[in-house]
């Protein structure tokens, strides 16, 4: 049980995302008049979200530039993750290791049989042992929370709410309305296209800020040492901004899988955020360790 009832704010974002959509695609229909639009996006959604569903896993370790280590390369991540994994009675991840010395880690995959944990080289020599098996429990809970597939579903919907959007600006602004009505809708079309992507993004980025207050909550729950991510997460946050990594693509797309921002100080602003500011993460996982006893 979640004590900031993080499940339930999911919850109420996703409806949140849902409802822009709906409210776009009735936009769209009324400065068409054509339903079949809404239907064309919506599969195109089901698409999307499908395909970033299987492909987020490849596409994150790609841009990370991760190579798969063997028990062998990496005893100690190995012993690890074994163990708390066989602690949460769930399949043990494949591991990955980035040669990036950017601090960082993140989990990928479409469910707990088929997914993978990977660190950065700069998380492996920034973190003592106790402060990396805080960061693995947090990545390892993100996979049996099923977030990937929260996540895709979010930036799907965020995506065909902008797809939709941009089709609606160009329309209102050239589609040549002629009568005082046609003219008055398309204006608040317009007004619509603008602000609905917008809201849309918002929502997406709470809905991970969301899961990582869970991650931190489930994982310490898994380790059994909250105090131990607090410290990573401060570590981490200092690591990222002495050494930021470069925005790329798919980077940028795969950021939020991240425990931290890895581009430092480039989202500053907490509305625009993909994850929660170091400082409140910190605060409440020492409440977390209070209620524990630690």
């Amino acid at each position: 049980m979640h004590n900031h009832f993080n499940g339930v704010k999911t919850a109420a974002l996703f409806g949140g995302i849902f409802g822009l959509l709906l409210l776009v695609g009735w936009a769209l229909a009324s400065y068409t008049r054509n339903s079949s639009f809404i239907l064309i996006f919506a599969l195109f959604g089901v698409l999307t979200t499908a395909w970033s569903y299987w492909n987020s896993d490849k596409i994150a370790i790609r841009s990370m530039g991760a190579q798969p280590v063997s028990p062998q390369q990496a005893p100690g991540l190995y012993r690890i993750v074994e163990e708390l994994s066989s602690k949460a009675n769930q399949p043990m991840p494949s591991l990955y290791v980035s040669p990036t010395m950017s601090p960082n880690a993140f989990a990928t995959g479409r469910n707990p049989s088929h997914a993978a944990v990977c660190v950065t080289q700069g998380i492996t020599q920034l973190l003592d042992e106790r402060e990396l098996r805080a960061v693995l429990g947090h990545e390892l809970m993100h996979v049996y929370n099923r977030d990937i597939l929260t996540s895709s579903v979010a930036a799907a919907i965020a995506g065909v709410i902008s797809s939709i959007g941009q089709m609606l600006s160009f329309g209102a602004m050239f589609g040549g309305g002629r009568s005082d009505e046609n003219r008055g809708s398309g204006i608040g079309v317009l007004v619509a296209a603008l602000v609905a992507p917008l809201a849309a993004s918002v929502i997406q980025m709470a809905i991970s800020r969301t899961r990582e207050f869970d991650a931190d909550e489930d994982g310490s729950e898994l380790t059994g040492d909250p105090l131990a991510l607090a410290n990573a997460l401060a570590k981490i946050e200092h690591g990222v901004a002495a050494a930021p990594m470069a925005p790329t693509k798919d980077l940028v797309n795969s950021s939020h899988m991240m425990i931290a921002n890895p581009f430092g100080g480039l989202n500053v602003r907490q509305m625009f955020s993909t994850h929660p500011a170091t400082a409140d993460r910190i605060m409440r996982l020492e409440q977390q360790a209070q209620r524990m006893g630690q």
